[in-house]
């Protein structure tokens, strides 16, 4: 992977070195490290982080303006099966662009021969659990976090 990915309101783009800066801010806002276990990262750590195998960082855009971070990680196992991590700045919520970036992201790793592609949002973040599912992703089970697999367009009733 590694070409831009494109939903209908946004575009998911890999992240770069360019990005560093711009992640480390988005972590450092209470808003956003809530939802990302309290983590904030310094730029050499999230430089290390764009690097990590086995995980693609990936940067939401709408209307140009970058506006959340998704990332993509795998197992080591094939046929290759993982999930999706990911978050909006606050002020992009609310639009419906994270549930457009995080359906276009799993149908294109479906689509590059993904058996499947899963989410695990904290059950206490209702939001997430709701846009997660209009995204595609199913409830799968349920204790301190929701497991959701992504049910792609074509499997859906």
């Amino acid at each position: 992977m590694g070409l831009p990915v494109h939903g209908r309101l946004t575009v998911v783009r890999p992240a770069t070195d360019d990005d560093a800066d711009l992640l480390v801010a988005w972590h450092a806002d209470p808003e956003v490290s809530r939802y990302w276990d309290d983590e904030t990262f310094t730029r050499d750590e999230v430089l290390t982080r764009l690097r990590r195998e086995p995980v693609d960082a990936w940067i939401v855009e709408a209307e140009g303006e970058p506006v959340g971070y998704l990332q993509s990680w795998w197992e080591d196992d094939e046929p290759r099966r993982g999930g999706l991590d990911g978050f909006l700045v606050p002020h992009a919520r609310g639009r419906g662009l994270m549930p457009d970036a995080a359906r276009a992201l799993a149908e294109s790793l479906l689509a590059a021969g993904w058996q499947y592609v899963t989410v695990d949002p904290y059950a206490s973040n209702e939001r997430a659990v709701r846009a997660w599912a209009k995204a595609g992703f199913v409830e799968v089970s349920r204790d301190e976090k929701v497991l959701m697999r992504f049910a792609s367009e074509a499997f859906r009733s």
